[in-house]
Parts: structure tokens; C-alpha cells; sequence
């Protein structure tokens, strides 16, 4: 069937929360079922439509009930999920009623699993139904096992290791950090849980990962609940190079200012930057962003350090100063374009899951120095599932110093370990081409789903 054949057949909405680290896979999953010939369309709030604009996807806003500020206008975060909630439902329908009459009718939503009420009202619509995750299935099936009661809540602290099918075993610190305190972040464990209350009453649950590298908790979650892997969904200029002009997400709420960065890399040799950020939403204590500082200062290795405009008054006195041709820091860069520099010997991150699939696909090596949610368990996946970098360890305080970083740094750029590191960092790159490449393991359950939505 030819595309505009498919085009006029099918029609699919594409509904994101509203922030850096869920727009990117969802646009890209977007992007990808354009390239199908499926029509696409992405919703998101009012603030963050403006910032999004992807070449062939439509992009429509719905309100979240603060269209001038989003999320930072809302008095707290329980304020804004029941705003988004109530809000969003209502326009969200009326956005599918809209394009109903004007002659694009929606045959399915795909949206972001954090945003569970999305569900209802595609059944309101009469629409298929799809849950999209934006973190891996191993985080998945832990929530999962906890939503099940199959583990308690809160988890026990060190050492009593945690056993999960398809993982090695993990301590209290190598699991999401919502479990270990549940009292400390309600309304996000409550959302988190929301997400699985009722997944088998989706047409589908797509992940943002892919089989060959969760293979074992695919597994083990065999029977259990279903997730279709569609990942990596990254531009496909770092892939598969299939979809033309695909080199960068289109939706960044952050700008970088320049170029410069990317000329500062052009002056260095090949793998000898280590390339530091710590994402997009949280924020790093003062004493952590000092040692942080010092460790890569005394690292002997060029850094390019990214750090948000509002967290330039951390970072210790004289430290910008005396860098000088060593380090340089950016308040935003393009973070694909970095990792795919030959300058780049490594990737410390906050192990954030977007984050590590980048660092996977572009086959960097990483130090993990994870902050929260869902980070610790990618950094122990990143050092003793995948074998493609380090755990920064932290004291008892929770920081990760100075000589610890240094340590992690050297591990992964010079020592015997970092040749293991460097070849398994290009097996994983080598195994997300595959995938997401004609025929390859996601590719194939993606064009499963366009022919599903044909044949009704």
C-alpha cells in the first residue's frame, strides 16, 4: 500500500506530558510512523507546543489548565496532575472531535503512560488505545512487582539485596528512589502507579527500548504484561539514517546559545573529552556541584560541562577561571550532536533513561552518578547488565566526591577495564542500529501496528 494510501487510512494522535524527557520519545515515535505513511499528530500542553516544531508532524495544543506557565504556575505538583487530568480529558476530546470534523478522523492515541486517563477518553471516542513508557522495562517490571504486591513498600535498606526476574540482584540504592522513601514524593509514586492500573485494557503498551537489550526481563515478564519494544527512538541520522533530515528531535525547551561548543570540540583529539550532564529536570545540590567541579578539574581530561543558567551559583569561586583551554561550560548544548563528536571518550549522566539510550546508540561510554527516580536502576544496568561504563559510588551522605569521579573517569578513559568498556558501548550501538534498521526487531513491531490499524 502506498503512503498516501496508508495516510488517508490512518491517523494517529500522539499525547505527551509535557516535559523534555517524555516529548523527545514521543515525537520521535511520531516522526517514525510519518515515515510509515501514517498521518501523525503530537498533543501537548499550550507552553510546550510552542517550542515544538518537527517536520511533517502535526503538532495541535491542549490545555492543562495553566497555558501561560505549565507546570511552574501550578501551586504544587498534586495541583497540577488533577489539573492536567481534568483539563486535559475535555480538550484532549474536543481536540479528537475536532479532527474528526474537519475530515482527518483519529484512528488511535498513542499516549504517554503517565498520563493514564488518556485511555478513557479514547474509549469515549471510539479510538484504539496505546500506552507509550518512557523508561526502560526494567524499571517497568519493578513498579510493576510493587503495584502486584509481589514486593513491600518501603524497600529495606542495605544490605538485603532485592531480587527481580531478569536482573541481578539489586540493593535499595540501585532501585527507583520513589521505593526506598514513598513518603517523600507521593504524588509521583501515585501517578507512577496509575500507569499500571489498568494496562491490559490497552489495544497496546509500547516501550522505549528495544528486545535485545532487556531481553532477559522481557522474559521473565513473558505472561505477565505485555510491552511492545519500539525503541530506540532517537533521529534516525544516529541510526538507521532512514528518515530524511531526521537530526534532531524538533522540541527542545532549552536553546543552547551558540555553536561554539562544537568548535571547542573540533579543537580537541579524538576521545579525549569527557562530555558531563546531569538533564534536564533535576537539580544538583551545591556540595555535590562542587565536587563534581573539583573531580573533573583534577581529572586531567578536557570536560565540556553542562550547566543550567540557574545553577551557575554553585559551582565553587575561581573554578571558571582556572579551567581556562581545560573544560568548558555550556547552559545547553544539542546533546546528540556531542555524543556523536570523535572528540567524546565519555559521558558522565545522571543515567536519566533517555540519557542512556543516547549514550547506548551513540556507543559512548558512561560514569553513571544517578540523583533520583529511575536512575539508579539504569546505572547499575549501564555497569553490570550492559557493561558499557561505571557507577560513580557516593558516601554516606549521598555525594559523590571528587577522587571518586576522578577514579570513575579514568576507569572508563584510560585503565585495562576501559577497552572492555569501549567494545561493549560499540556492541549496544551496533545492536540499536540493528533494531530500529529495516527488519530489525523493533521495526518490525512498529510495522506490525500500521497493519493493525489497516486492516480494521
Amino acid at each position: 500500500m502506498e503512503k498516501g494510501e496508508i495516510e488517508n487510512r490512518c491517523h494517529v494522535v500522539v499525547l505527551t506530558y509535557p516535559s523534555q524527557g517524555h516529548i523527545n520519545p514521543l515525537l520521535q515515535f511520531a516522526k517514525r510512523l510519518l515515515s510509515k505513511g501514517v498521518k501523525a499528530t503530537l498533543a501537548t500542553t499550550h507552553y510546550a507546543a510552542r517550542s515544538i516544531c518537527a517536520q511533517g508532524v502535526g503538532v495541535e495544543p491542549i490545555s492543562d489548565g495553566f497555558d501561560d506557565g505549565g507546570f511552574l504556575q501550578a501551586p504544587s505538583a498534586e495541583a497540577y496532575v488533577e489539573s492536567f487530568r481534568t483539563v486535559g480529558s475535555r480538550t484532549l476530546g474536543e481536540l479528537i472531535l475536532k479532527l474528526q470534523e474537519t475530515g482527518s478522523p483519529v484512528s488511535c492515541l498513542v499516549y504517554d503512560s503517565f498520563l493514564p486517563w488518556a485511555l478513557d477518553v479514547a474509549r469515549e471516542r471510539g479510538i484504539f488505545g496505546a500506552s507509550f513508557f518512557t523508561n526502560s522495562a526494567s524499571v517497568c517490571s519493578i513498579y510493576w512487582r510493587v503495584h502486584r504486591g509481589l514486593m513491600a513498600l518501603p524497600v529495606p535498606p542495605e544490605p538485603m539485596p532485592v531480587s527481580i526476574p531478569g536482573l541481578p540482584p539489586l540493593k535499595s540504592s540501585e532501585l527507583p528512589s520513589f521505593l526506598a522513601a514513598p513518603a517523600s514524593y507521593p504524588a509521583y509514586l501515585s501517578a507512577i502507579f496509575d500507569q499500571l492500573r489498568d494496562l491490559d485494557k490497552n489495544d497496546w503498551v509500547f516501550g522505549n527500548t528495544f528486545e535485545e537489550l532487556e531481553s532477559e526481563v522481557a522474559k521473565a515478564m513473558k505472561g505477565l504484561w505485555a510491552v511492545t519494544m519500539i525503541g530506540p527512538t532517537v533521529p534516525s541520522a544516529y541510526l538507521d539514517k532512514r528518515i530524511k533530515g531526521d537530526t534532531g528531535y524538533g522540541g527542545s525547551l532549552w536553546k543552547p546559545p551558540s555553536d561554539g561548543y562544537m568548535k571547542w570540540l573540533g579543537r580537541r583529539p579524538p576521545n579525549s573529552v569527557v562530555y558531563v550532564s546531569f538533564g534536564s529536570m533535576a537539580g544538583i545540590a551545591t556540595e555535590q556541584m562542587e565536587e563534581v567541579a573539583w573531580g573533573l578539574r583534577e581529572s586531567d581530561q578536557y570536560f565540556l560541562w553542562v550547566v543550567k543558567e540557574l545553577e551557575h551559583g554553585k559551582l565553587p569561586d575561581g573554578f571558571v577561571n582556572s579551567i581556562q583551554e581545560i573544560g568548558l561550560i555550556v547552559n545547553w548544548c544539542d546533546q546528540l550532536e556531542v555524543l556523536a563528536h570523535k572528540a567524546v571518550g565519555c559521558f558522565v549522566t545522571h543515567c536519566g533513561w533517555n540519557s542512556t539510550l543516547e549514550g547506548l546508540s551513540l556507543g559512548v561510554p558512561m560514569v553513571g552518578v544517578p540523583q533520583w527516580s529511575d536512575q539508579p536502576t539504569n546505572a547499575k544496568c549501564v555497569e553490570d547488565v550492559w557493561g558499557v561504563g561505571v557507577r560513580a559510588k557516593s558516601d554516606g551522605s549521598g555525594i559523590v566526591r571528587r577522587e571518586e569521579l576522578k577514579k570513575c573517569i579514568r576507569e572508563v578513559m584510560e585503565e585495562e577495564r576501559s577497552q572492555v568498556i569501549k567494545r561493549n558501548a560499540i556492541k549496544w550501538r551496533e545492536l540499536a542500529k540493528e533494531a530500529i534498521s529495516e527488519g530489525g526487531s523493533s521495526d518490525k513491531k512498529i510495522d506490525e501496528f500500521v497493519e493493525r490499524l489497516l486492516n480494521v
